[in-house]
């Protein structure tokens, strides 16, 4: 048997990968494959320049389809061997992958695949997390080097503080409201959170700790939603140092999480706004100096009860993967 897949494998192990959540599902990420290995890049065409000035959720984003990609790769039985930054004067180089096929997948593994398949970014309102779940399996432990901790129901009011003070801020950035109405709320590309993944403004006020979107515009009738109040909890992701490996790393342990809770039948949905400028990131960060630098909260909770949120598009893979002619393998009995 060769030593890489072929290019069809490759294919559907990044398109499983490209299902990684990303800021705004820009999905600004990149793949080559060649005699070498896959490599991920960003692709910079797609950094939301004004929230996102340092390309740290870009980053972030990338490390969670790199973590989709292991995932996906163990559950059809390769291996990855990772190396990080391989190119340390190409700071767009992210990743080098070689895939090798000898994993012996577990029945978790199996269960990862299936939550790829089927996690999104919930705006709604949730239930309360089961304190069995995966709160306790997770949680206090560090993942990749990344430190999750879940915070305090009191630590709420200090978040939906941050929240305000963050919206606030970007209310009268014209440059800011100028980005985010070209990412949300629209249905005609296969990038950004269509009006459908978005909620309405009576359906946001219910949960203090979001992001401002603009109202989504729908045609047809809007089917009412249960009336309830958030009751989700709060997990924060910190890292060592704000480094581009650290971002890498926090997008890798965020997926885990992520899948993780969607395994488990919950809904999720990360948030970056609170950590995106000084003020508000600082908030945050005084609810657990201990975790190092605040990187991203994800809402976790019980889904709502009716029709799920609905799943953001992607983008084709031969939009994203280069696989040249002499990486279409050669697979031997």
């Amino acid at each position: 048997m060769s030593d890489q897949p072929d290019t069809a494998v490759v294919e559907m192990l990044v398109e499983l990968a490209c299902r990684a959540p990303s800021v705004h599902n820009s999905q600004p990420w990149r793949w080559t494959y060649s005699e070498h290995g896959l490599d991920l890049y960003t692709d910079t065409s797609r950094v939301l320049g004004v929230i996102d000035p340092t390309e740290r959720q870009m980053v972030m984003s990338c490390g969670a389809a790199l973590d989709h990609l292991e995932k996906a790769a163990a559950a059809f039985r390769w291996k990855t061997e990772i190396d990080l930054l391989p190119a340390p004067g190409t700071p767009d180089h992210l990743a080098r992958i070689r895939l090798v096929h000898d994993a012996h997948p577990r029945s978790r593994e199996f269960d990862m695949l299936s939550a790829i398949n089927r996690r999104h970014s919930d705006r709604r309102a949730f239930g309360p997390v089961p304190t069995d779940r995966v709160l306790t399996r997770y949680l206090g432990r560090q993942h990749y080097g990344t430190e999750m901790t879940v915070l305090s129901a009191e630590s709420k009011q200090t978040l939906a503080r941050a929240s305000t003070l963050s919206a606030g801020i970007r209310k009268y950035d014209a440059t800011y409201q100028a980005e985010i109405r070209w990412w949300a709320g629209h249905s005609f590309r296969s990038g950004g959170i269509p009006p459908e993944a978005l909620t309405t403004r009576a359906d946001s006020s219910r949960v203090q700790v979001g992001r401002a979107f603009p109202e989504p515009h729908r045609v047809g009738t809007v089917v009412p939603r249960e009336t309830v109040e958030d009751e989700s909890s709060v997990v924060l992701l910190g890292t060592p140092s704000d480094e581009r490996l650290d971002w890498l790393n926090c997008g890798r342990a965020m997926s885990t999480f992520l899948l993780a809770a969607t395994a488990d039948g919950l809904a999720t949905c990360p948030l970056t706004h609170m950590t995106e400028q000084a003020g508000s990131r600082r908030l945050v960060q005084s609810l657990a100096p201990h975790i190092g630098m605040a990187q991203v909260l994800i809402r976790v909770g019980t889904p709502m009860i009716g029709a799920p949120a609905p799943r953001t598009p992607r983008h084709a893979v031969a939009s994203v993967l280069s696989a040249p002619a002499r990486a279409t393998n050669r697979r031997r009995s």
